[in-house]
């Protein structure tokens, strides 16, 4: 099992998530973080942190398909290791639906 991270998080990108993690597994796009599957050890520390519940285990329903997409992009966007402010406007945005149609930018974070 690992967790994953699913479209609630795009346009948020809380980063409570990567202040607990033991393994720096999470890696950040523009506008949303993943978690490299095969560096997750399944603690779940991470999901309770997630203020719009997107970190799942990939055994819940609908989570399956995210492993690749998680995999992909922490493949080519760069590791995260500590907390961050959220982005603008994102507690407007928890409830947001369709947010990967309508919101999502597929590029890394960019660097300071």
């Amino acid at each position: 099992m690992t967790y994953i991270v699913n479209d609630k998080c795009i346009s948020c990108k809380y980063t409570d998530c990567v202040e607990v993690c033991p393994v720096d597994c999470f890696y950040e796009g523009e506008n949303m973080l993943v978690i490299h599957p095969d560096e997750c050890i399944d603690c779940g520390v991470c999901e309770p942190e997630c203020p719009p519940e997107a970190i799942l285990p990939d055994t819940e329903a609908g989570a399956g398909e995210w492993v690749n997409f998680n995999l992909e992009k922490s493949l080519i966007w760069p590791n995260i290791t500590e907390r961050r402010d959220p982005l603008p406007g994102a507690e407007d945005n928890l409830d947001k639906t369709n947010k990967f149609q309508n919101l999502f930018i597929d590029k890394p974070a960019p660097q300071n």
